[in-house]
């Protein structure tokens, strides 16, 4: 895994990401990384399940008017390579 130094941050910038990090419950460290994730993983990158929970959101769905859908409700297993 990679690692990096950021040189010359100004104090003040430093003190608000350990404000930040101790409102989070992190470190200043899992903060940074944290802003860092997100600034680089866009819109575009997010997974099928999520934008479909978004989007049944956004509709305002329910259970039952997912009952028109022929839906597998038994528990799911590990896989057993």
């Amino acid at each position: 895994m990679a690692s990096m130094t950021v040189r010359n941050l100004p104090d003040e910038v430093h003190r608000a990401l350990r404000a930040r990090a101790a409102k989070n419950g992190r470190s200043t460290e899992a903060e940074v990384r944290a802003i860092l994730e997100s600034a680089v993983t866009s819109d575009d990158q997010r997974k099928l399940g999520s934008l479909l929970v978004e989007i049944g959101r956004q509709a305002k769905l329910t259970d039952n008017d997912l009952d028109v859908f022929e839906r597998d409700r038994t528990p799911s297993r590990d896989l057993d390579l």
